[in-house]
């Protein structure tokens, strides 16, 4: 039998613990504990605690990487698959089974090993390292391998790390530290977390989904001084280059149409250059072309987007497909922009749902509320509307024509065209809690708040 040091990829001399810091002496005195909390126990949950506080590797995806788990018990498993179904792993190939190190053993017998393996060992110190040894005598030297177990001691941690281990946790665990324990083994904890998508979906049309997109784009690059580039997806109708006052280039149609072709040289030719901080990835927005495109295009080049810049702003037109499915499912915030009416309650309510259940492990999408308070339109009231979602809106705007309407036949935005105006000074806000920024939290406009301003302006 061999030593699994011989077998399994050889570690830096520098042991890091669970959070990617190097263990310290004074932590093992006389064995100790890996005293890590897990995220199930934070409060508030997962689906509430802020982007910013989670970790900068969540930005991050695996490759394209073969994995296979061999679980001991059912609380594992059913952990794996939640984490299977994260769009952070959706590249990798997950086969999730029963049967711990000797499933493996079997397995991998006459079979070559996955990229990475998976082994969940409840047994003690003494078994599991014998259990391992057989597992080093099938495991291609290539092959990382993470072990799972009960026993939570540093100096079995350091021993595992010795013998080539690429990493060791401790049950039981949440989806959230499966997928970052797996991120971090091909993602240097170091590297600068890359961009990240912002995603505007309308819940039908009309409801301004573009134009708090480009308001809200336009509020990060100016005003919180972060670069930044709009993405418009709707080719044939884009308004972008309208609302910049900016003459619409093939940018976007082309590099879809050519993904294989696109790289950060070529993007950066492609994009319209707004200001020094934003930058405006424009659709052509003419009807002399049919675009039936590959959902594999969008992934591509706005995967090269998230890499160039901080954020990207992806304007979502009001359609539904596989590739508008995919980039709202793959994006790392959602923002859905609704009306106070029935056809908006009914498709957002069935979104969110989606949503929810597609990215249990993600932040809840943001609902903006637009167009409120329109004279003589009956209305959902905002109460009956945020129950029979579950959500709070994010912000309230009401319905002004005269702010808006100036701005889009300007081609300004609307803190150009009114840099005092109470829902400038939302949006304002909004894009700074988009980003992580604390704010001074802004009062929400109700119907009840803008009645009773109309009764004292009259």
């Amino acid at each position: 039998m061999s030593d699994p040091a011989q077998s399994y990829p050889q570690q830096s001399e520098a042991v890091l613990g669970p959070d990617g810091n190097p263990l310290r002496e004074e932590d093992d005195p006389v064995g100790g504990t890996l005293n890590v909390p897990a995220l199930k126990d934070v409060d508030p949950p997962l689906s509430e605690v802020p982007s910013k506080a989670l970790s900068p590797i969540l930005t991050h995806s695996v490759p394209r990487i073969s994995i296979q788990v061999f679980c001991e018990s059912s609380q594992t498993a059913e952990t794996f698959q939640g984490a299977a179904d994260d769009r952070r792993l959706s590249r990798a190939h997950i086969t999730v089974q029963m049967g711990g190190i000797p499933g493996a053993v079997e397995q991998f017998h006459d079979a070559p090993t996955p990229n990475l393996i998976i082994v969940e060992c409840l047994q003690q110190r003494d078994a599991l390292f014998e259990s391992l040894g057989r597992l080093a005598e099938v495991c291609d030297p290539s092959t990382k391998v993470v072990v799972i177990g009960k026993v939570n001691d540093i100096s079995m941690y350091r021993e595992l790390i010795r013998q080539g281990i690429n990493e060791y946790l401790v049950a039981p665990l949440n989806p959230i530290q499966v997928i970052e324990s797996v991120i971090t083994l091909y993602i240097d904890p170091d590297t600068p977390p890359i961009g990240r998508n912002i995603v505007f979906v309308g819940a039908k049309g009309g409801v301004g989904s573009s134009t708090l997109a480009h308001n809200v784009g336009w509020c990060i690059s100016e005003h919180l001084k972060e670069d930044t580039t709009i993405v418009d997806l709707d080719l044939s109708f884009g308004t972008t280059g309208l609302d910049f006052n900016k003459d619409p280039s093939q940018g976007v149609a082309d590099a879809l149409t050519s993904p294989d072709r696109v790289d950060d040289v070529l993007l950066d030719r492609l994009l319209v250059k707004c200001t020094e901080r934003l930058s405006l990835f424009t659709a052509p927005g003419t009807l002399d072309r049919d675009f039936d495109l590959d959902p594999a295009a969008f992934e591509s080049v706005l995967d090269i987007v998230r890499k160039m810049v901080p954020y990207a702003i992806i304007d979502l037109p009001h359609v539904w497909n596989a590739w508008s499915k995919s980039v709202i499912l793959s994006s790392d915030e959602i923002v859905m922009v609704a009306t106070p009416d029935l056809a908006s309650l009914r498709n957002v309510k069935n979104l969110y749902e989606l949503i929810k259940l597609a990215r249990p492990n993600d932040t809840k999408p943001r609902l903006l509320l637009n167009q409120v308070g329109v004279a003589k339109r009956p209305e959902i009231p905002q109460n009956d509307f945020v129950e029979a979602i579950g959500l709070e809106p994010d912000v309230v705007i009401p319905f002004e024509p005269q702010l808006f309407g100036t701005a889009a036949n300007n081609g300004q935005m609307l803190s150009e065209v009114s840099a005092s105006a109470a829902t400038t000074n939302e949006l304002k806000n909004f894009a700074a809690r988009l980003i992580g920024r604390d704010v001074p939290q802004s009062k929400k406009w109700s119907l009840s708040d803008l009645f009773t301003r109309g009764e004292r302006s009259a």
